[in-house]
């Protein structure tokens, strides 16, 4: 598929949410994030605002899911999402009830591999189980007691699986836009790039410049 430019949304309150994603449709992204610290702070009124000021837009609701699939798949759904995030280490029955309600409700899944100990098998499970978009992911914690990165493992994962594959995790610009190339077309924009990783707020940084130059290189591989 064509590349795709994601912005996660990491911040925690919905005012700081529209501003950034004001800033990354001006510069060309084409899905919005309401990350988990913005699900968290401000729960299904955040994907709600989202969906309000962009109507148009796709919006993944990075939900984490581990149990309770269908209910939380469709309370998202009915907020305005366009996709769902699932954990790869959710019980495969949670994983089969989000892709259930997806169906039902007119939603994509993505199925996070975080933390399972052979990130390329639980993508494949997670494809075999239905999912849409496999999300290669080396979480925030574990990066901060190890060096640890999800270009580690990323061949392996594209290798394993035939639907499209994003990589996250404390990525650098560089890195971001090498993605498509090492056959990781949906490439997410966050922390480092737009969020603060540490404070959890939008980076001190021309956003807009910043993002339509990363988007450009990405589009224009």
């Amino acid at each position: 598929m064509e590349p795709k430019v994601q912005v996660s949304l990491d911040v925690t309150s919905i005012d700081e949410a529209l501003e950034l994603a004001h800033q990354a449709m001006e510069a060309g992204v084409d899905w919005l994030e309401a990350g988990t610290p913005l699900i968290l702070a401000e729960g299904l009124h955040g994907v709600r605002a989202l969906r309000c000021e962009f109507p148009e837009a796709p919006i993944v609701a990075d939900l984490k899911t581990m149990d309770g699939g269908y209910l939380e798949a469709e309370m998202m759904a009915r907020a305005g999402a366009s996709m769902v995030v699932v954990m790869g280490r959710a019980h495969p029955a949670t994983i089969k009830a989000v892709v259930r309600a997806a169906k039902d409700c007119n939603l994509k899944v993505m199925g996070d591999n975080l933390a399972a100990p052979d990130k390329a098998a639980c993508a494949k499970l997670m494809e075999d189980l239905g999912v849409d978009y496999v999300v290669h992911h080396t979480g925030y914690d574990e990066r901060r007691e190890a060096p640890a990165s999800p270009l580690d493992e990323l061949d392996r994962v594209v290798r394993a699986v035939s639907i499209p594959v994003q990589a996250v995790g404390g990525l650098t610009i560089e890195q971001a836009v090498s993605l498509p190339k090492r056959g990781a077309p949906l490439v997410v924009l966050g922390a480092p790039l737009v969020i603060d990783a540490d404070a959890f707020h939008a980076a001190d940084r021309d956003i807009v410049a910043v993002l339509r130059e990363i988007v450009r290189r990405i589009k224009e591989g």
